[in-house]
């Protein structure tokens, strides 16, 4: 095992080191990813790797090892790249074999040469993803990242190679780079000078890799480059992950954790005239990319750092106050010593909403329900576990619902508050939609990973028209709220991306959305000054205390439940007997809704299989809620 490197500051050295020992044996490429496992499992070593997200791109150090939260946003077509390549001294003719993967730029010392021709090259496949932040995560959630990371990173506002360099591209995104950083101070740097371009592998990636404020100017482009984020307003690094293993594990939306080496080489932000006066002598119809899809596949290296992955974790979750895998056994502690305090922490989450709510306990005890419930499972298309919630008797012209959703943000890790306004229904783009000329999924305000909070706030809708693309995206909310997914605008075709996403509407009246449960709220107070009332609620709250209802409302989605062949005989009963007192009392769709309600009953109290108890008290909640909706009906003399 090489020894005596920096695995974080150098770690192509680390790489290197397992190539010279194998050679063109494909077993260093194991080793590679073993040795950098092991390095993570070492104590606390994750929280000295620095990540994208918390530390400025100009702090970190080209071809160090970094790692980045995110959700992939798109994906593109593969590369190729070359796994192995060979350079020749023109002096000495001695040959060297270099590794090609981690690396987008291929160098050669002076007097060195890239052999093309090479029987001992190797050409293979990576994937390309396009990855932005998880989009809408909370500010509670960025703080804890950040006081959690212990790299040490210095400003480094430039970066001087330390090389000649020649850009390289072998079919599709990729130059190569040699793990030698140190002895070629000196002589004038090649990008792609040597015989033209007549080395290069693909003429395709001519256009694909290479691009930068030069290129923006020379393709007449005034706008600054789209990061297209999902959500607007939103901050941070995208990132172009390359992904060597595994590529068929990740899909669009998937939330992960990247550990690879950082890519920020100037080289890839250059498309030099020489170059764009080659590429003219080239075959015309093998140059298919178009201006704009080589303007987005290949951003400046500035703006849109590359990473390739050594290892990827999927995340369960994106609570940094929970382990990040609650499957294994070492998490097994933390879960049962938290379940064992639940009561009092739902007591104490319950009361806080109920303040929050204005005095409405029942909303309180609903709202927990909505906010740790979760598609469990799929029968045929119907998402079991949605738990849809519209909130009606909001106050109109009133910063209620404004604050209502920052009291949400402060206990959930990811969420959005969509206003409802005729404005933002007919013009904001709800519905990620392929843009066949850049080739590339552009993002809309749906394209959100799983568990995240939708807040869609009507009270602010007013009277007005709804023109087309108005209609499409109230359809769109529909779908989402009713089947948990999401219909992606391919031109030709739409593309069904399943999702599980809460979503809370708060309304006047009843809302024009499709909901699983309405709860009219009933206030039992109305503070003069909103803001100041939400303000001091939260204020009160001691952060060990708020911490808690964050680890509550989200480990409780992960645990499992169960309903005993007892209490299910005990539930067909009960249902019999209220359908002999009353037929129009309750229907098949009304028991469905019981069950729901006390799965998640069970789960708000730590149990994982639902009691006789946990029954009973779903069937009073659901009385309750529907005696007040009867009342209201009654008062105002219409269907809320």
């Amino acid at each position: 095992m090489p020894c005596g490197e920096d695995w974080l500051s150098h770690p192509l050295g680390i790489v290197q080191g397992f190539f010279a020992q194998n050679g063109v044996n494909p077993d260093w490429e194991k080793k590679v990813i073993e040795y950098f496992k092991e390095k993570l499992k070492e104590n606390n070593a994750p929280k000295w790797v620095p990540s994208l997200n918390e530390v400025p791109l100009h702090y970190l150090k080209p071809n160090s090892f970094v790692k980045f939260r995110c959700m992939i946003q798109d994906m593109f077509d593969p590369e190729f790249y070359m796994g192995v390549y060979e350079t020749v001294n023109q002096n000495t003719k001695a040959r060297v074999l270099h590794f090609g993967k981690y690396r987008d730029v291929a160098e050669c010392g002076p007097q060195q040469e890239l052999d093309l021709n090479s029987p001992r090259s190797t050409t293979l496949e990576r994937q390309t993803f396009y990855c932005v932040p998880v989009p809408g995560e909370s500010m509670w959630v960025k703080e804890a990242y950040v006081n959690a990371n212990q790299a040490r990173v210095s400003p480094s506002t430039s970066y001087t190679p330390s090389r000649h360099k020649r850009s390289y591209e072998d079919d599709e995104d990729m130059d190569l780079q040699p793990h030698k950083q140190k002895d070629q101070h000196t002589g004038a740097r090649q990008a792609g000078s040597v015989s033209g371009l007549q080395w290069r592998g693909e003429p395709k990636r001519l256009e694909t890799e290479a691009s930068t404020g030069q290129q923006l100017n020379s393709l007449n482009l005034s706008s600054p480059f789209d990061l297209n984020f999902p959500l607007p307003g939103e901050k941070g690094p995208a990132c172009l992950v390359k992904v060597y293993e595994d590529c068929d594990c990740f899909k669009v939306n998937d939330v992960l954790e990247f550990y690879g080496i950082l890519s920020v080489d100037p080289v890839l932000s250059i498309l030099s005239s020489d170059e764009r006066d080659a590429s003219a002598l080239l075959d015309p119809m093998e140059c298919t990319d178009t201006a704009e899809e080589q303007r987005v596949h290949s951003p400046p290296a500035s703006l849109v750092p590359r990473i390739h992955v050594v290892l990827a974790q999927k995340l369960q979750h994106i609570n940094p106050l929970l382990p990040a895998c609650l499957n294994k056994e070492e998490s097994r502690t933390f879960v049962s010593s938290f379940l064992s305090e639940l009561s009092p922490v739902r007591a104490e989450l319950l009361g806080f909403l109920t303040h929050a709510l204005l005095g409405d306990s029942l909303a309180a005890e609903y709202l927990i329900l909505h906010l740790i419930s979760t598609v469990y499972t799929r029968r045929d298309v119907l998402p079991l576990g949605k738990f849809t919630v519209n909130l009606s008797g909001c106050p109109r012209n009133s910063t209620f619902t404004e604050h209502l959703y920052r009291i949400i943000q402060h206990l959930v890790p990811a969420s959005f508050r969509l206003q409802m306004t005729i404005e933002n229904m007919n013009h904001l783009k709800f519905i990620p939609h392929k843009d066949y000329t850049a080739n590339r999924l552009v993002s809309g305000l749906l394209q959100l990973p799983n568990n995240t909070s939708l807040v869609i706030d009507e009270t602010l809708l007013e009277q007005g028209q709804l023109d087309t693309p108005g209609v499409h995206n109230v359809t769109a909310l529909s779908n989402l709220i009713t089947w948990q997914k999401v219909d992606y605008d391919f031109s030709y075709h739409q593309m069904e991306f399943p999702c599980s996403i809460n979503v809370l509407i708060t309304s006047e009246g009843r809302s024009l959305l499709p909901a699983d449960c309405q709860i009219h709220l009933q206030p039992q107070l109305m503070p003069p000054n909103m803001e100041e009332y939400m303000n001091s609620l939260l204020s009160t709250v001691l952060p060990s205390v708020l911490n808690k209802f964050r680890i509550f409302l989200t480990l409780l989605r992960f645990l499992d439940y169960s309903i005993s062949d007892e209490i299910t005989k005990a539930v067909e009963d009960d249902f019999v007997e209220m359908r002999k007192n009353d037929p129009q009392s309750i229907t098949a769709d009304d028991l469905h809704q019981l069950l729901v309600v006390a799965r998640f009953l069970s789960l708000s109290a730590g149990q994982t299989t639902l009691s006789r108890e946990r029954w009973l008290r779903a069937k009073q909640l659901e009385s309750l809620r529907r005696n007040r909706l009867q009342q209201q009906k009654c008062v105002n003399g219409n269907e809320l």
